[in-house]
């Protein structure tokens, strides 16, 4: 386990790590112990009650973030040469075909956020497999990032687009926006969050869902969220 560093320590000293808080004491504390000299990203932890290993339970998906994620996101779009002006002026940072796929291949290229695809480059794309997959940066139909409507997903991931998806520990990690937008902002975007799984629940998922939730900033530790509390909040 690694060392955790003295702010670190002092900052869980500060509260009860223990005890299940509501959603705006929890984010009064993240504030609090965010200690760094740059705007720590504000990450949901969700543990929940389903098996990922069966592929009826896996829960994944997308939401559009109401104040977005705060992190500019860097696209790269795989198109047809016709449509590469068309994926620039949509605000790819990067658009192209084969000459792409070759340079991550060649120099393990890695200096984007989020891989777009047209269906007719899938067959280019696929090669790359081996280097996207393990990043997390392969395209795929279900996230909206295989689709011929390369404008309506650069806008929506400029926007705040962030997929959420079970790991094998059954838990989803999603980041919801920096520790300086402040406690609205961040309440709004976790509440859509929170709605979005809840509303992903598989069908062959039995028993308690939403076992726990955390709330933590990059360098802070976790704070505990009252699971049955977000629910209720989603609910209004």
């Amino acid at each position: 386990m690694a060392k955790r560093g003295k702010k670190y320590l002092e900052s869980k000293k500060s509260y009860d790590s223990t005890k299940e808080y509501e959603l705006d004491q929890a984010l009064e504390i993240v504030e609090n112990v965010a200690k760094a000299k740059f705007d720590e990203t504000v990450e949901l932890h969700v543990k929940l009650g389903v098996d990922s290993r069966h592929a009826d339970q896996q829960v994944r998906g997308t939401i559009v973030l109401p104040h977005g994620t705060g992190k500019e996101q860097k696209i790269l779009a795989f198109v047809k040469e016709d449509r590469i002006d068309e994926a620039l002026n949509a605000g790819a940072d990067y658009a192209g075909g084969e000459e792409l796929a070759e340079k991550i291949q060649k120099e393990n290229w890695l200096d984007f956020d989020v891989v777009i695809a047209t269906p007719d480059m899938m067959a280019t794309v696929g090669k790359l497999g081996r280097v996207l997959g393990p990043q997390g940066l392969m395209p795929n139909p279900k996230t909206g990032t295989v689709t011929m409507d390369v404008k309506q997903a650069i806008s929506e991931i400029k926007a705040g687009k962030v997929e959420y998806r079970t790991d094998k520990a059954n838990l989803i990690h999603v980041p919801t926006g920096k520790v300086s937008f402040g406690k609205e902002k961040l309440s709004e975007n976790i509440r859509a969050l929170i709605s979005a799984i809840v509303k992903a629940k598989p069908a062959a998922a039995k028993g308690k869902y939403i076992r726990s939730i955390t709330l933590a900033s990059t360098m802070g530790p976790g704070v505990k969220l009252s699971a049955q509390r977000a629910m209720d909040l989603v609910e209004k």
